[in-house]
């Protein structure tokens, strides 16, 4: 099942399970801006990260003793169990509470929401996780939205690049065969704030950015007019992913990441982990906003 809202600048559907945004469709251009979850491709449109961000090291962890198999990006992406809890003409808003399944493999209690509130050219994703259990929790939360590249008929791959809001020197940090993090790293933007699109740039998997100073990086082309810019202000890491030689790029939102491929395998130690008292309330946004 879907959902959708709509303004005077865009009509956004968003799909149930899981929650991900599977069109954002211009009112002025008829234009759309998110990828198609082509299954021969990458079957999904923008995943939701939680509780966990990537891989675990054997496919589980262990917390306080016991272990425990988180799926990898955690159990939000494709749970049919989420409900929509409200809707106006222009916000959605889901919810999921910890269940008796969820405890089997994340063993504590909450409660995550997920609004979608379209303002103007902006869509805005905010993230709430409120903890319910008696004891502190512990999560990941990120976003996965994978958005249309070209976007335009008679565009290339090429044509795009991605536009950081400050000059970087940074590096991505490299992942194993099995999609663990490494202590290696490739120097990717030295001193530029602009990343080109090559045929080749994920063959190694994600870039992965620890250290950026921008906080938000827009999709440009050579060829045409429109930026789509994601702002990510509460978000320390940033992915970006496609598969090689597919049109689409993921631009992705991170507070967290996948497990080190020397981790003993310890949820508690993970890097970036988010801790969260009993009883109060964690926020997190991310907002995609397009200019045509």
């Amino acid at each position: 099942m879907k959902h959708s809202i709509i303004n005077s600048h865009f009509q956004v559907s968003i799909q149930q399970k899981g929650t991900e945004i599977s069109s954002i469709k211009s009112q002025k251009t008829g234009k759309e801006y998110m990828w198609n979850a082509n299954p021969d491709i990458w079957g999904s449109h923008a995943p939701v990260l939680f509780p966990a961000i990537g891989s675990f090291k054997n496919g589980q962890c262990t917390i306080d003793g016991k272990t425990y198999k988180v799926p990898k990006h955690g159990f939000i992406r494709n749970n049919e169990s989420i409900v929509l809890k409200s809707q106006t003409d222009t916000e959605l808003n889901f919810q999921l509470d910890y269940s008796e399944q969820t405890l089997e493999i994340y063993p504590y209690k909450f409660r995550f929401d997920i609004i979608f509130r379209l303002d103007k050219n902006k869509l805005i994703v905010s993230h709430k996780v409120t903890n319910l259990d008696d004891k502190t929790i512990y999560f990941h939360l990120g976003g996965h939205p994978g958005f249309k590249c070209p976007i335009n008929e008679g565009e290339n791959y090429s044509d795009y690049y991605l536009e950081f809001e400050h000059e970087e020197n940074a590096a991505t940090t490299l992942l194993s065969a099995n999609g663990l993090i490494s202590d290696d790293t490739k120097q990717i933007l030295n001193n530029t704030n602009i990343l080109p699109f090559t045929p080749n740039l994920f063959d190694n998997d994600a870039l992965i950015f620890k250290d950026l100073k921008s906080r938000k990086v827009s999709l440009k082309s050579h060829k045409s007019n429109q930026i789509l810019t994601v702002k990510f202000p509460d978000f320390n890491y940033l992915g970006i992913w496609a598969k090689p030689n597919a049109p689409f790029v993921c631009i992705e939102p991170w507070l967290g990441i996948a497990d080190h491929e020397n981790t003993d395998g310890d949820f508690l130690k993970k890097d970036k982990l988010i801790s969260l008292v009993e009883s109060e309330v964690f926020e997190a946004e991310y907002i995609v906003e397009i200019a045509e």
